[in-house]
């Protein structure tokens, strides 16, 4: 077994877990290759392979580890892109609905794992296209949680003219508009009103943020749907990001939104069930009638 382990070189926390997911790694007899800045920061030097941005990870890895919170995944598949290599996060940071498994578990993930007691949950992604550099350019031309349109450099109000399959939606007037993946759905979309949708749902999610026109609501379509953003505003730029990569764009470029040709594969064990992490970060059974 080749397992892939990630983490931001700055988390203290993170050593103790990832010390023993080394020994019931090593326990099973599993080659172990490490990303650079993070062996460093850990001090393994060159005890396990290395591997970076664009080096030394291959389809033929049966696991990546990444441990953080879900921004760290975000990160971590920046890494993977297309090799279909499977990924679960153990949660050091807060909330974590896609780092859901506990840093004091990370033994069972390795049993569980070679158990063959989960499943793959393929999560969509999308992408952006327009003239001019993406947010960590053509390479990384895709998002796990969403693409999002904002302003920049003022208070004022953007308008983010809006088409679907080439057809006039609306123009939303309001603080930037969010296009959301179903795994997006519960992040930024989430805390702007939108709705909870299953990742294993056909969908996206267009979510404005904060709007004027207050009968603008989040609107769930289909994820072949093609989007057509054009922004306009009292400034001459505004902003474009892809997960936590962004970039300025010029007022008036057209930005087209889509689902990203590949997907990521997301380890879902039976313990850690997504309807068993929303209930858990959203505390829907805190009801006493329950």
């Amino acid at each position: 077994m080749k397992v892939a382990i990630y983490g931001q070189p700055f988390n203290e926390e993170v050593r103790p877990p990832v010390s023993e997911l080394l020994d019931a790694l090593k326990e099973a007899g599993a080659q172990v290759a490490m990303e650079a800045d993070f062996a460093d920061f850990l001090g393994f030097g060159d005890r396990y392979d290395r591997f970076g941005p664009d080096y030394g990870l291959h389809a033929g890895f049966d696991l990546f580890v990444s441990f953080g919170g879900d921004g760290t995944i975000l990160r971590a598949i920046t890494y993977i892109r297309d090799l279909g290599i499977p990924i679960v996060g153990v949660n050091t940071g807060r909330l974590g609905f896609l780092s859901t498994f506990r840093k004091e578990q990370v033994r069972t993930l390795v049993r569980e794992f070679l158990a063959g007691r989960y499943t793959l949950v393929r999560r969509s992604l999308v992408c952006a296209d327009m003239e001019g550099e993406v947010p960590g350019g053509d390479r990384l031309n895709f998002a796990l949680n969403e693409v999002t349109v904002s302003r920049k450099d003022t208070t004022s109000m953007i308008t983010v003219e809006t088409y679907l399959n080439g057809e006039y939606l609306t123009s939303y007037w309001a603080d930037g508009l969010i296009v959301a993946t179903p795994t997006g759905s519960t992040g930024y979309s989430l805390s702007c009103g939108g709705p909870v949708i299953m990742p294993t749902a056909q969908s996206l999610v267009i979510t404005p943020i904060a709007p004027h026109n207050l009968n603008a609501r989040p609107l769930v379509i289909s994820d072949d749907t093609e989007i057509r953003l054009k922004v306009s505003g009292r400034e001459s730029q505004h902003l474009l990001s892809l997960d936590s990569r962004i970039t300025s764009v010029d007022r008036g470029t057209e930005i087209i939104v889509k689902k990203a040709p590949f997907t990521i594969r997301m380890v879902e064990y039976a313990s850690e069930s997504f309807f068993k992490t929303i209930r858990n970060k959203l505390l829907w059974g805190e009801d006493r009638r329950n």
